[in-house]
């Protein structure tokens, strides 16, 4: 009896290892494509206008942005115990959070998306799967079960983590987006201006919502996306040390600047950007 307990704690031992040597490892060749490292800064809107000046000969603005760019509105979900929410602002080496994501309030393209994060060398991973404005609803209003039995394995996950850790809408974070790419496609940086925090539902259709500016006046978020590694011209355009590399997320931010609707102790004056 003693003996089959320890070969059991040993199993279980093996297991846990293995899990965790999972988790840290690198995603596989399979999904290089959505493997990257990401780089944040919170600028001025004047550092912005002599990067761009100092960018167009080397990159350019990313097709897909009609008048020079667009609107991203994303709805996050959180579960029972705020697990995202909690495991930023506590600095957790590995996480994930899900949103719903659309752009210009259309229909024409809605993601299902999971982020996920290693905290100690900046690299994401991100899946996302197609949805419905039908099926939008639907998660809207609480029917899950149709995720079930999805083509997308990820519907299937969102499905599972819905019905087992009640993860829910917490928070609407929309923001203007400018897009510049590199030519060979792996190097993007974007100027997310405007971030602001829908309130009052989770409809992410709904362009009528109420929204509450959460960056202090005349500041924007820069990111810096990459895979493998970042061309040395790019890294030279970069602010430098001096400036301020932030890991805030505009998720974290939207969040507790509606706190107050959730009865929580909530200041104007005063509040500044967390930053981990």
């Amino acid at each position: 009896m003693f003996n089959d307990g320890g070969n059991r704690g040993t199993s279980l031992l093996q297991r846990v290892k293995r899990r965790v040597s999972e988790e840290l490892s690198v995603p596989p060749s399979t999904a290089k494509e959505r493997f990257r490292h990401e780089l944040k800064y919170l600028i001025s809107y004047e550092q912005k206008a002599d990067l761009n000046v100092r960018m167009a000969p080397l990159l350019g603005l990313d097709k897909h942005a009609s008048n020079g760019g667009y609107m991203i509105r994303s709805l996050y979900f959180d579960d029972y115990w705020n697990t995202a929410y909690r495991e930023k602002v506590d600095g957790v080496l590995l996480r994930k959070k899900y949103r719903i994501r659309i752009y210009d309030y259309s229909d024409r393209v809605i993601k299902l998306e999971r982020k996920r994060k290693r905290k100690s060398d900046s690299w994401i991973y991100k899946e996302d799967a197609p949805l419905t404005h039908e099926q939008f609803d639907r998660i809207l209003a609480g029917d899950y079960e149709f995720l079930r039995d999805s083509e997308h394995q990820l519907c299937r996950e969102f499905y599972v983590e819905c019905m087992c850790n009640v993860l829910r809408p917490r928070g609407l974070v929309d923001y203007d987006r400018e897009p510049w790419i590199l030519d060979a496609g792996t190097v993007r940086v974007t100027f997310d201006m405007n971030v602001r925090a829908a309130v009052g539902g989770f409809d992410v259709f709904d362009a009528t919502l109420p929204v509450l500016p959460v960056l202090e006046p005349g500041k924007l978020v820069m990111e810096v996306k990459f895979t493998e590694f970042l061309p040395q011209v790019v890294r030279d355009l970069l602010p430098g040390k001096a400036q301020e590399l932030t890991s805030a997320s505009k998720y974290v931010l939207c969040y507790d600047k509606a706190s107050y609707l959730r009865g929580f102790g909530y200041w104007q004056e005063g509040w500044s950007v967390p930053s981990l």
